[in-house]
């Protein structure tokens, strides 16, 4: 992914969840997705899927069980 397309994938997510926080970075030597965070923390990775020519993304974001205890 481009640069372009990096900033209007961060810009559409921080509208989408209402946060500025959410930073959308490149990966070291990988060209086909990119990282997720919200502040320092790394929440995801949105993957590019090019396949006959039809550009779409898809967000993965993985939950711990741990994580979950935080929720009261």
């Amino acid at each position: 992914m481009n640069h372009p397309e990096i900033i209007k994938l961060q810009k559409f997510l921080q509208l989408k969840f209402n946060n500025r926080h959410i930073d959308v970075r490149p990966r070291a030597k990988l060209n086909d997705s990119v990282e997720v965070f919200v502040g320092d923390e790394s929440v995801g990775l949105i993957h590019l899927d090019d396949e006959d020519g039809d550009r779409s993304y898809m967000f993965s974001m993985s939950i711990l069980d741990i994580d979950l205890d935080e929720v009261k």
